[in-house]
């Protein structure tokens, strides 16, 4: 990195009667040349300019360097990257390919990036010489609280208009799928709490995903010992009342396990025409509805004449009304005989119709692909679970941040749609394949190169993947020009922005 002013030499075996000898004097050479695609897909539609234009910003403007958009590209660029970390971005304050994507000049080394402790600051846009104001002043505290939360219910609402914008055209029928996880501390942040069923102390944030797509809806950081239905009616509200702003004609099912549902759930989806399907847990009067009709039985009989290594039958309760609820409702059961011969008997609460089996393994089932699929990229794609910072709200901030990485990199594998190698890569995958990529960097008036080796293995699958993301921007634009939304978007002039060229890569 261009912070790196090593001048030592290591010597190390030999080859022949060649010394083998490392140095650290090779130039502004980057690693991470391979992000280059992904800004130019968030940069042409302005994704992350709008992102930001609509953060509140309680900072001084006379004290700031660092703009909102400057800040939260950094950050969003620096998870992609693998550096979710303010220790990272004190690093990185010099390094070309950040300071490139943000818009500054790598030449210029007096134009460093934001420090660990700017974006700290931002986070919290909250000093310590306010927390510790008098009572009576303590107004302005929550004020710059509220303005926090504003921050945070912000993103959560571009998130919704950003999916919906990038789609190609109104589809017929969306699915919100939304998940607690587990999301382990190792700190003093605030609200962090010992949870004895995960047994650490953790968050327990909430995460949304459109169940079709994958993509990143929302999410809501909550305290560790909190009720996996926390605030689950209030975000599926959101996202609902959201959507329907865009299409009010729109198709919408919601699903999720049994402890994010309740009364309150299955009331506001039927009273929205809302499609639902949760899990819900066994008690004894589904136990005795079971029995009654033997339905193990009848399913370990039929498991055992059809030779099978495992079995599943299907039924519904069309009456079923447990005490809390206002009315019977219509549960699907699974009675499922497994290889080892045991019983694995669930249930799940729905409003749909159809058959048993259906609604089971072709709606209800499939949400094991969204959204546990994109928590697991989250975590240990894009380090979700780095949130170190002692406030709670910050951390509330920098799970947002993460999910609008994400979200660019969701739109990344959707402009490849035609490219399988990219469309199937998780972040991981794709940080060692096309991300991490070392590059020379030169530097004149009119233009910026990223000289990649000539006989980088990626050179092809990356420069495909460019050449979809340039299609993918062209026709976003144009759909976007057709449907009178251009003004939506980044209101920067293309002729004020830094233009970024990749040096040609060879096709062999």
């Amino acid at each position: 990195m261009a912070e790196t002013q090593c001048t030592e030499q290591l010597q190390l075996f030999e080859v022949g009667r060649q010394q083998v000898t490392i140095t650290f004097d090779g130039g502004q050479v980057v690693s991470d040349a391979g992000l280059l695609p992904i800004r130019e897909l968030d940069q042409k539609l302005g994704i992350l300019a709008e992102a930001a234009r609509r953060l509140p910003d309680p900072r001084s403007e006379r004290a700031c360097t660092h703009s909102v958009e400057d800040i939260l590209t950094q950050q969003v660029y620096q998870i992609l990257a693998g550096y979710p970390d303010g220790n990272d971005a004190q690093l990185l304050r010099n390094d070309p390919l950040f300071k490139t994507i943000v818009g500054k000049d790598p030449r210029r080394e007096e134009e460093s990036l934001a420090s660990g402790s700017t974006i700290n600051r931002f986070l919290h846009a909250f000093t310590r010489r306010e927390a510790e104001k008098p009572l009576e002043e303590r107004d302005v505290i929550f004020e710059v609280r509220r303005a926090q939360v504003e921050r945070i219910n912000a993103i959560n609402d571009f998130l919704i208009d950003l999916f919906v914008r990038t789609r190609k055209k109104q589809p017929a029928h969306i699915i919100i799928d939304l998940d607690p996880t587990a999301d382990p501390t190792h700190g003093q942040q605030q609200l962090t709490m010992f949870n004895g069923f995960y047994d650490q102390h953790q968050y327990l944030p909430m995460l949304l995903f459109e169940g079709t797509t994958g993509f990143p809806l929302g999410a809501w950081l909550r305290h560790g010992t909190a009720h996996a239905g926390l605030g689950a009616v209030e975000m599926i509200e959101r996202n609902v009342e959201r959507v329907r702003q865009h299409w009010p004609d729109i198709m919408i099912s919601v699903r999720g396990d049994a402890g994010v549902a309740g009364p309150e759930m299955y009331e506001y989806c039927e009273s929205q025409g809302l499609l639902y399907a949760f899990g819900y847990g066994i008690n004894p009067a589904l136990k005795h509805r079971v029995s009654e009709l033997e339905l193990e039985d009848n399913a370990r009989l039929l498991w055992w004449m059809s030779g099978r290594k495992a079995f599943q039958m299907f039924h519904t309760f069309d009456d079923y009304q447990a005490r809390p609820w206002s009315r019977a409702r219509k549960i699907v059961t699974k009675v499922e005989i497994t290889q080892l011969g045991s019983t694995n008997t669930r249930f799940v609460v729905t409003n749909m119709t159809g058959h048993a089996a259906d609604i089971y393994k072709d709606f209800y089932v499939q949400r094991g692909n969204v959204p546990e699929r994109p928590i697991g990229e989250l975590k240990n794609g894009l380090h979700m679970d780095r949130l170190s910072s002692h406030r709670f709200l910050a951390n509330g901030h920098k799970l947002m941040t993460h999910l609008l990485a994400y979200s660019l990199f969701v739109l990344f594998r959707e402009a490849n749609e035609d490219t399988p190698e990219v469309k199937k890569m998780e972040v991981s995958t794709a940080r060692t394949r096309l991300f991490k990529v070392g590059a020379l960097v030169q530097a004149t008036h009119r233009h910026i190169w990223f000289r990649v080796a000539s006989h980088w293995p990626g050179a092809r699958l990356l420069t495909r993947a460019a050449n979809a993301v340039s299609s993918y921007v062209m026709a976003t634009l144009a759909r976007w020009q057709s449907e009178n939304l251009l003004e939506a978007v980044s209101g920067s002039d293309a002729s004020n922005r830094s233009w970024i060229s990749f040096a040609p890569l060879p096709l062999k």
